[in-house]
């Protein structure tokens, strides 16, 4: 068997491994955290492949997220089709839909904006996520503010967590071979410098609109996972804050790494839940004053993220096979 397919399926087999621990080993609460730390890590790895490794600064994450959310969870509850077979194929078929109208709303987006650079990009994209979300807000057609409620969620939490992670590797591995291969190179070279990019042939604004459109597509794939784990929805779900996470998922596990951004997934993740104790014993909640200094911490002390733009093997190799 080619290493390209061994590596994914021993990678998916461990994870099930794992999960049939969670299953019978934790509680609901344990488990509901588990789901939202791979949903996580699917936006913020989307969002790595144009930050990143493309060089851009997006800042509307949430609106492709919630384009995802809405297909997916509209489709489920208001055709009989998706929710008679949920579970099976009607889950694969909206969450694809999700991610495929997301990426129409990338490409939408990305052909007139990413002819711009820097914060100009950044505000254009911002304004598209909020846009995005006062649409979603003033149509009833999807509930309007009071959002889309019962929608159907997985079998159990073994399905649901095997689902998520089936997406998290096919995105994790996508991006990976993606990047080392001859045409992934044109996005790393964009990042360098887009001149020098530019006079070798590459055609920029192509470039930058397929990174787009991919990840876009990934980031209505997380959204479609979070509103059948969540089983509600609404436009106070995609805020501006939302991609202001997902940024500060990319930026501190570290641009141009797939290991870091889910790292910083678990961190950004897990860190509110295990500060909410501290609010029983101070009596204030001080967790969002904890860890906004615990980020500017590892900013000041690791500027370059967690992980830099290495991966987890290489690290391994650089460090642990190295002292060993």
């Amino acid at each position: 068997m080619h290493k390209s397919v061994k590596t994914p399926l021993i990678a998916f087999a461990a994870l099930l491994l794992f999960g049939g621990l969670l299953n019978f080993g934790v509680n609901a609460y344990i488990q509901l955290i588990v789901l939202f730390v791979i949903i996580n890590s699917i936006l913020a790895m989307s969002l790595n492949l144009v930050n990143g490794y493309t060089g851009q600064f997006s800042l509307g994450h949430a609106g492709f997220m919630a384009i995802g959310a809405y297909t997916s969870a509209y489709a489920s509850t208001q055709f009989s089709f998706f929710s008679e077979s949920f579970g099976f194929i009607g889950i694969f078929v909206t969450t694809i839909t999700g991610g495929l109208l997301a990426s129409a709303a990338g490409f939408l987006v990305g052909l007139p904006s990413l002819r711009l650079k820097g914060d100009y990009l950044a505000i254009v994209t911002l304004g598209f996520g909020e846009i995005i979300r006062v649409t979603l807000l003033n149509m009833e057609a999807v509930g309007g503010p009071r959002g889309i409620s019962g929608i159907p969620s997985f079998p159990n939490f073994f399905f649901s967590f095997s689902y998520s992670c089936f997406w998290a590797l096919i995105c994790f591995f996508f991006i990976w071979r993606l990047i080392r291969s001859s045409h992934g190179r044109g996005f790393l070279s964009v990042r360098e410098d887009e001149i020098a990019a530019e006079a070798m042939g590459i055609n920029t604004t192509k470039t930058k609109v397929q990174a787009f459109v991919l990840s876009s597509f990934f980031a209505g794939v997380a959204g479609a996972l979070f509103a059948h784990v969540t089983n509600f929805i609404s436009p106070s779900s995609f805020t501006f804050l939302m991609s202001v996470n997902a940024v500060i998922m990319v930026v501190l596990g570290g641009m141009g790494s797939l290991s870091g951004s889910i790292a910083a997934a678990f961190f950004i993740t897990l860190m509110p839940e295990a500060l909410r104790s501290l609010q029983e014993i101070t009596g204030v909640d001080l967790r969002m004053v904890i860890y906004s200094l615990l980020l500017i911490l590892i900013m000041i002390l690791r500027p370059q993220g967690l992980f830099g733009d290495k991966e987890l093997p290489d690290i391994w190799r650089k460090y642990v096979r190295k002292s060993a």
